[in-house]
This record gives C-alpha cells, sequence and structure tokens, in this order.
C-alpha cells in the first residue's frame, strides 16, 4: 500500500519535478530556435552559399539523425530510464555553439546540426515521458500539451532573441553567446536536479497485462504500418513536419528577399512558434472531445496559413498568416503524438511513441530536400504551395483512416496478437 501511495501520479503531486521538466524542454525548444532566423541568413550573406538546396542541407542532416534517434531514444529510455538518456542528450549540444561560432565553412554548420539532432531526439524524447510518467493516464494529453507549448514557445523565444541580437551586433558570433548559456544551464539541471520517473510508468502497468512487454520488432511495425490508425497518424506527423521546415529553411530565405530584415523576419517566425504555446489548450480539449477533431482541424489549417503566405506581402500580413499555420500545428502537434501513446501498453509507450517520433522527424529531412529542390529549380513560392498540398493531402487520409484512440471516446482496436505457430505451441504442450 506504501509503494502504490509513493508512486502516485498527477500533475499536482509531481508540481517540483514536472516544472523542472517544462523548463529543460523550453530550454530544448531555445536550443533549436536560436538556429531559425540566424543560421538560413549566415550561411547566405557570411559564409558564402548560393545554392538554397544546400543551404537546406543542415536541416537534411538535423531531420534524419533526429529521427533515428527518436527510435533509439524511447527503447533507451525504457532499458536504462529516463535520467541518462535525458543527461546524454545535453552533453551532445555542449560544442555546438562553439562550431557554430567558429565554422570556416557550411559542412561545419551541417555537422553541428547532427549534434543538435542528437541533442532535441534524446532531450525532448525523455521529457515528454517523463511529463507523461509522473501525469498519468488522466491528464495525458494535457502532459503532452504543456511539453509541446512550451517546447515550441521556446523556439519562438529563441528565434526572437537570437534575430534581436543579429539585428543589433552581428550574425555570429554573439548570437550563439546566448546559446550556450542555455544549453550549459540545461546540462547542469539534468545532472542535479532531475530524479527518475520509469518507475512510474512500470507500476502503471502491473493492473494491465493486456499487449504488455511486446518486441521492439513488433513495436515497430505495429506502429508504422500494421495498425491503421497509427499509420495514419505517423504520414499526418511526417508530413505535418514540412510546416516546420518550412519555417526554418524558406520563411526567413523567402522574407528576406522581399526586403524584410532579420529583426522582423524572427517575429514572423516567431510568431509561427508562439502560437505553439496553445498546445495546452489542445492537448487538454483532447482530453475532453477525443484527439480525432483537432488532428483533422489542424492539418487543414496550417496548410491554408502556409498556402496564404504566397497571396500577401507586408510584415503584419505575413505575421498573421504565420499565426494562422502556427495555431492549425498547435492542434496538431500534441493530439498527433496523444495517438501513440493511447494505444501503447505502458511497458512499451516509450518505444512506440518513439516509432511515431522517428516518422515525424524524418519529415524534416524529407522535407527538406523537397523544399530545398523546389527553391533551386522552381522559385520559393513553389516551396510554400507544395507543403499546403502535402497538408491537405495527408489531412485527408487522416480523415478517412485514423479512428479515436482516446479511451473514453474510442473506437479504436489493436490489431489482435499474432497467432502462435503449431511448433511453438506443441512446445508449450
Amino acid at each position: 500500500m506504501s509503494e502504490t501511495k509513493t508512486l502516485e501520479q498527477g500533475i499536482r503531486e509531481h508540481l517540483g519535478q514536472f516544472s523542472l521538466h517544462i523548463l529543460l524542454v523550453f530550454a530544448t525548444g531555445l536550443t533549436i530556435g536560436s538556429e531559425r532566423a540566424v543560421v538560413p541568413v549566415l550561411g547566405r550573406d557570411v559564409l558564402g552559399v548560393e545554392s538554397l538546396f544546400v543551404i537546406g542541407s543542415f536541416v537534411v542532416s538535423f531531420g534524419f539523425v533526429k529521427a533515428l534517434l527518436n527510435l533509439y531514444a524511447g527503447k533507451w529510455g525504457e532499458e536504462y530510464g529516463r535520467k541518462p538518456v535525458l543527461i546524454l542528450g545535453w552533453a551532445t549540444a555542449l560544442p555546438l555553439p562553439v562550431i557554430l561560432i567558429f565554422a570556416p565553412s557550411w559542412g561545419w554548420i551541417t555537422v553541428g546540426n547532427v549534434l543538435l539532432g542528437v541533442n532535441q531526439a534524446l532531450t525532448w524524447s525523455m521529457a515528454i515521458n517523463a511529463k507523461i510518467d509522473l501525469a498519468g493516464p488522466d491528464q495525458r494529453g494535457l502532459a503532452v500539451g504543456i511539453d509541446e507549448a512550451f517546447g515550441y514557445t521556446g523556439v519562438a523565444v529563441g528565434a526572437w532573441i537570437t534575430g534581436v541580437i543579429a539585428s543589433r551586433t552581428s550574425l555570429r558570433p554573439e548570437p550563439f553567446y546566448f546559446l550556450a548559456a542555455v544549453v550549459v544551464l540545461a546540462f547542469l539541471i539534468s545532472i542535479f536536479l532531475i530524479k527518475e520517473t520509469v518507475q512510474y510508468a512500470q507500476a502503471e502497468g502491473d493492473d494491465d497485462h493486456h499487449d504488455a512487454n511486446l518486441p521492439f520488432n513488433e513495436v515497430l511495425k505495429r506502429a508504422t504500418y500494421g495498425d491503421k490508425t497509427l499509420f495514419a497518424a505517423a504520414q499526418a506527423g511526417h508530413v505535418e513536419n514540412f510546416v516546420d521546415t518550412l519555417f526554418w529553411i524558406a520563411v526567413p530565405l523567402y522574407l528576406t528577399s522581399q526586403g524584410l530584415g532579420i529583426a522582423a523576419v524572427g517575429v514572423v517566425v516567431g510568431v509561427h512558434s508562439a502560437m505553439y504555446f496553445l498546445q495546452i489548450a489542445t492537448g487538454g480539449l483532447a482530453d475532453r472531445i477525443g484527439r480525432r477533431p483537432p488532428v483533422v482541424v489542424g492539418m487543414f489549417v496550417a496548410g491554408a496559413g502556409v498556402l496564404g503566405m504566397v497571396f500577401v506581402t507586408g510584415y503584419l500580413p505575413w505575421a498573421i498568416l504565420a499565426g494562422i499555420s502556427g495555431l492549425g500545428m498547435a492542434l496538431l502537434y500534441p493530439n498527433l503524438m496523444t495517438v501513440p501513446s493511447d494505444a501503447a501498453h505502458p511497458t512499451w509507450r516509450s518505444a512506440g511513441m518513439g516509432v511515431y517520433r522517428m516518422w515525424r522527424d524524418s519529415g524534416y529531412g524529407v522535407g527538406a530536400i523537397l523544399i530545398g529542390l523546389s527553391m533551386e529549380f522552381v522559385n520559393a513560392e513553389a516551396a510554400f504551395y507544395m507543403t499546403a498540398i502535402l497538408m491537405f493531402v495527408s489531412g485527408a487520409v487522416v480523415y478517412f483512416w485514423m479512428e479515436e484512440t482516446h479511451p473514453d471516446f474510442g473506437t479504436h482496436e489493436p490489431p489482435a496478437p499474432v497467432p502462435e505457430s503449431p511448433a511453438q505451441t506443441t512446445s508449450d504442450d
């Protein structure tokens, strides 16, 4: 009985540790946001990169590395606990500010973004799993919404701060002094203040042995193509990150080419990311109405916001449409991620979410290639058209294939376990 009380779940019951994880995911957002407004322009104006496709290469390296490490972060989080993986993620980011400050060529920036991909995969994966561990099933959507809200608010603040610093000083080194301070502080908090949370997930699964302890290969299969609802979520997550990639690569280059200053670009990019703070509301909303409605609406709203940006000119209209696309992403991000969390047994939830996050964040790499090629061989506007069209198509897949997974509203049933072979049955008898 005393052990059950010790492992009681709930955000309020664990407010101290939950708040520290909010601070850390905000730092994770600040880390990636510090590159958003500055690095593409740094490549063009300081390092002399003329090819828009080559400029996009730093996001390609980031995306594929983050996708692969997401897969293994979830697995490692089950095997070794959340805290060691979190510490490793922040240790990996320590060289990043040095690389960005002293990089003599664009290739060094690309290498630095490999480290950024590792950092984002390990720290964000463990932050979100720790929050779910602490919150429990009744507040799962709210926990994911809070995580994503503060993470992407960090992205917005990082883009805004470094844009302002760059406009008042230079594109480097000054913006990356701020990044260095963030990374060192987060690394120290992870070592000295964070406590392990994996035991809460293990205790949560003690009373439910159905589908427990699936092998990793079975988790990978189910979360990728073995379940139509999880496939719909995975492909939507993959395509939604084209929007995030567009605001990382194409939007700064497009807006500066239209005469907008770097500080104003930082604000437009920041407005888009700042709307992600609404995930506090949209994650909690999905706890009350289900995951599917906000996901379907979000795909089309985000696509419409992206499409509208090529039909307007001017700082304010661009900022408004960036905010509309950000609103769509706020509806999508926490609720798509909660789908595999709903469907997974606690014993393999971290691994299942790792599979989803692998497919989602590989969208950075694929999106960077497609967006870079569109800008290189057609024009910047083509990247916006392509991204919007793919969001609409992906939204249609979600509408027709994805069933509701919320335990109170859902109709989704996981596929039946694979039956044992005759040889196994004979042996067991």
